[in-house]
């Protein structure tokens, strides 16, 4: 890897630790929002959505381990099939790690630097812009109607891991 893209990739991994610090309140009124608390241990399934907004709440969780990732699949004036997603709300001292796309046909795993090289260059997977401006998930017609699940894992400094996971059927 040569010092530009070293430099850009420098770039996007802090633009994207600065945006994932800033959360905001969450409207409770948009189907696209999936609010989940998370505790300490790591195979924390969010707890069942209400059916009248499509967010899931646990407040038996303290809330300075809240995790608000906002998923995006309306339609979109590009080629391929993606959707998007916009960490909102994460954990006070853990930063996204890994992503992952998982179903009974396909496994998808990304690193945040491989996430970064793929909105460099489009290719299939988790991907962030250069700019930490927007993130998402490409992926091929062969997955489309694929039935899975999207993890997210956040990590701190001490090595403790978060999980945001959330159930998905692929337009």
């Amino acid at each position: 890897m040569n010092k530009k893209n070293y430099a850009y990739l420098t770039i996007a991994l802090i633009a994207l630790l600065l945006i994932s610090a800033c959360g905001t309140k969450s409207n409770s009124e948009s189907p696209n929002v999936t609010e989940t608390k998370q505790s300490d241990d790591t195979n924390t399934q969010p707890p069942k959505t209400s059916q009248e907004n499509g967010n899931t709440k646990d407040d038996s969780v303290n809330a300075d381990e809240e995790i608000l990732i906002i998923i995006d699949q309306t339609p979109k004036p590009i080629e391929g099939n993606s959707f998007d997603f916009l960490v909102n709300k994460r954990p006070e001292g853990y930063s996204l790690t890994e992503m992952q796309w998982i179903s009974d046909k396909s496994k998808v795993i990304n690193t945040i630097a491989e996430a970064v090289e793929h909105g460099g260059n489009g290719g299939d997977g988790f991907y962030i812009s250069g700019d930490g401006q927007f993130s998402g998930f490409f992926y091929p017609d062969t997955m489309k109607k694929e039935k899975g699940q999207i993890i997210f894992i956040f990590k701190n400094d001490q090595g403790k891991e978060l999980t945001w996971k959330k159930e998905l059927t692929l337009n």
